[in-house]
């Protein structure tokens, strides 16, 4: 019985990794067609550089996501996993080529900044230094979004649900403090799946699978919440069965400062500390 079960859950492993593969060659298709729209002779679009730097994170995303399940098949269940050879070869180039053209890409993004004028240079710089944060997220796209929330936190405003009896937008109480609630899931690379798939956030709210044992996150409230309210929030989101062998980490921010804060940076060493079904939560 305890071989079956074991063999159900490498089966499980495997299709991770199949379905893995399939994705990471649907986005490198899609990155090279990012890539040969860029030359030396053009100007770049800001759009098309997001749109290349967040397609090379996801194909990072994916061999992660493929090469952290790998491991875990070889290191613990390498009598019942048998590797296919074609596909791994396949990943190996895809992960090569990507490498080389991102490499070439950020080349010529540096050779077309050596010829803005030092006024540009300047401009660019002082935006650079306003975004200046703690990434939260690998996705620069999650963490503009992230950015752009807290600055806007005041002013965000739910929109009325469609076939509601409701006249007017959620009112939404201004004088009381708003807040974001970023938090950290980490555990077995299965239940990480189960939970990816199982969340669904609101507007507002962003999740991210920052490595194959970790998802991250951000909640968006709109009302003064306290951090045992968003606690239960994120425990909604588990499976009694899960909870056990699931670490947490919840913290509460008000302004883009916050994320400069030292205890942001230590979230994993705070994670290692953290024992499987412990929730910690910590003010900002």
């Amino acid at each position: 019985m305890e071989k079956e079960k074991v063999q159900r859950y490498v089966a499980s492993l495997e299709q991770v990794i199949r379905n893995a593969h399939l994705d990471l060659r649907e986005t490198m298709t899609q990155f090279q067609g990012f890539s040969q729209r860029v030359t030396m002779e053009e100007t770049v679009p800001s759009g098309i550089i997001t749109d290349i730097r967040r397609t090379y994170k996801g194909i990072q995303d994916q061999l992660t996501k493929i090469r952290g399940v790998h491991q875990l098949l070889e290191s613990r269940y390498r009598q019942y996993y048998r590797r296919d050879s074609l596909r791994d070869k396949e990943i190996s180039e895809f992960a090569f080529l990507a490498r080389n053209m991102y490499a070439r890409f950020e080349s010529m993004l540096q050779e077309t900044e050596g010829k803005k004028k030092p006024r540009d240079k300047e401009e660019a710089s002082d935006v650079s230094k306003q975004s200046a944060s703690f990434p939260w997220f690998h996705s620069e796209e999650n963490q503009v979004t992230l950015l752009r929330n807290l600055r806007d936190l005041y002013a965000l405003d739910y929109e009325n649900r469609k076939g509601l009896d409701v006249d007017e937008k959620r009112r939404v109480i201004q004088d009381k403090l708003r807040s974001l609630s970023l938090f950290v899931l980490s555990g077995e690379g299965g239940v990480i799946d189960t939970l990816q798939s199982r969340i669904r956030l609101r507007e507002y709210d962003i999740k991210e699978r920052y490595a194959m044992d970790e998802l991250r996150g951000v909640l968006t409230h709109l009302r003064e919440i306290s951090l045992t309210e968003a606690a239960m929030v994120i425990k909604r989101f588990v499976d009694s069965r899960e909870a056990p062998k699931l670490k947490c980490l919840l913290f509460s921010i008000r302004s883009q400062e916050d994320l400069g804060k030292e205890i942001l940076g230590s979230a994993n060493d705070l994670l290692r500390g953290t024992t499987s079904g412990q929730l910690r939560a910590f003010p900002i």
